[in-house]
Formats: structure tokens, sequence, C-alpha cells
């Protein structure tokens, strides 16, 4: 009987501790600390998960990629944001994407066919915005 109230603690434990779909709402920094992303719900479709880059150490010049919207993923399904897009600005190019998030680290997985060939950018979670350079809205 102890063991098994032992398995079902555990079994409540990992449950508690398993990433859901909002884990990956909120600010996040790049590694390269050049990009605070915001992945919220899409605004023309609720249902999705949408990141938009919100700050960028190049907010203001020519190569500010401010309000940039890098991923749109459809849907969220074993562990993980599916079924869309993530664009590298830094290539220009969209490819097929996967967002997981579990607790300050996220991890955005971009690839071409299937998800094992892909790579990985990790972010952490920021509670606020650096405070310059700024993007402005619609720029």
């Amino acid at each position: 009987m102890t063991c098994l109230l032992a398995l079902v603690g555990v079994a409540l434990v990992t449950a508690a501790q398993a990433a859901g779909p909002d884990d990956a709402k909120g600010l996040w920094m790049t590694a390269e600390r050049d990009a605070v992303i915001r992945f919220a719900p899409c605004a023309d479709a609720p249902a999705a998960l949408c990141g938009t880059i919100v700050w960028d150490k190049d907010a203001g010049t020519p190569a500010s990629t401010c309000n940039v919207r890098i991923a749109q993923l459809g849907r969220y399904a074993d562990d993980a944001w599916r079924d869309g897009w993530v664009f590298d600005p830094r290539e220009n190019k969209k490819y097929k994407g996967a967002v997981r998030a579990k607790g300050d680290e996220l991890r955005i997985r971009a690839f071409v066919g299937v998800e094992v060939l892909g790579q990985t950018e990790q972010l952490q979670r920021v509670a606020v915005l650096p405070p310059k350079p700024v993007c402005e809205p619609g720029s």
C-alpha cells in the first residue's frame, strides 16, 4: 500500500510539472540577448500562438526587426505548439516549427521536413522589456 501511495504521489508531482499550452505565453529573451519575443494568442486566430519581436537592440535603425512576427503555430499537442511556421529574420526564411516551454526556458525548433532534422534556439523568460532601445508599435 505504501508503494502504491508513493507511485501516486510521484505521478501527481510529474503531472503538476508538465508543460501546458499557456506556459509559452509571455516575454522571452533570445540567447544572444539581442531581442525579446512576446508569445500570445494570435489576433487573427485566437486559438493559435504567435510570437512577435517586441524589443530589438537595433530598434530605430534599418536593421530593426521590431514588430516582426516570427512564429504562428496552430495547435498544442504532445507538450508543444505545432502546425505552423517559424520565421528567421536573419535569413529571411520561414520553416516548419515547434515551440516548447518548461519553466523559464522556451525552445523554438525550426525544421524542413521532419522535426528531428531541425535546429533549436533556446530563450529565457523575462519579466519586463529592457528600457532602451524601444520598439514603437506598428513600426
